[in-house]
C-alpha cells in the first residue's frame, strides 16, 4: 500500500529543487526568477494586457509592473497601447527576447534531464499522466462553490 500523506511535501520539494537548480544555471543571465517566469508566461500569451498577465501569474499588478519595467529597459518586452482603450497596455515579446528564450529553454531541458536521471521513459509518461489527472481533478473541484460560497434558498 502506498502512503499518500507525503504527496504534497514531495511535490513541493521537487518543484522547489527544480527552481533552485534552474536558478543556479541561470545566475549569469542577470535575470531573476520572476523575470524568467514573466517571459515564459508572456511567450505563450502575447498580446495579453498587464492585468491579465498578473492574474495568470497570481501576483499583484504593481509587482508585475516593476518586473515589466526592467524587462522593457532590456528590450525583452514591449508595451503597446490597446487600440480602443488608451488605459490598457498590451504586452509583446521584444526583439531581444528570442536569444534569452532559447537559452532559457536549454537551461530548462538540462535541469529536467538532471531531475529525470534514472527515470525510464515509461515511468516518466505515467508520472506526467498522473500529474495531469491530479491537476484536472483539483481544477474541477476548485471551480465548484465551497460550503461558504453556496447560496441557501430556503
Amino acid at each position: 500500500m502506498v502512503d499518500h500523506s507525503t504527496l504534497g511535501f514531495l511535490l513541493h520539494d521537487v518543484a522547489r529543487l527544480l527552481r533552485k537548480r534552474f536558478e543556479q544555471r541561470a545566475r549569469d543571465s542577470g535575470l531573476t526568477r520572476s523575470h524568467w517566469q514573466t517571459l515564459a508566461y508572456l511567450k505563450h500569451n502575447e498580446g495579453i494586457h498587464q492585468g491579465g498577465l498578473a492574474d495568470l501569474m497570481e501576483i499583484e499588478p504593481i509587482t508585475l509592473v516593476r518586473i515589466l519595467d526592467k524587462l522593457e529597459q532590456r528590450g525583452l518586452i514591449e508595451r503597446r497601447r490597446h487600440p480602443t482603450d488608451r488605459r490598457v497596455w498590451l504586452l509583446y515579446m521584444g526583439q531581444g527576447a528570442q536569444p534569452i528564450l532559447t537559452e532559457m529553454q536549454k537551461l530548462g531541458e538540462a535541469t529536467r534531464s538532471e531531475a529525470l536521471a534514472g527515470v525510464s521513459d515509461e515511468d516518466c509518461a505515467r508520472m506526467m499522466h498522473a500529474l495531469a489527472i491530479m491537476k484536472a481533478n483539483l481544477l474541477n473541484v476548485s471551480n465548484e462553490p465551497g460550503p461558504d460560497q453556496e447560496q441557501n434558498h430556503g
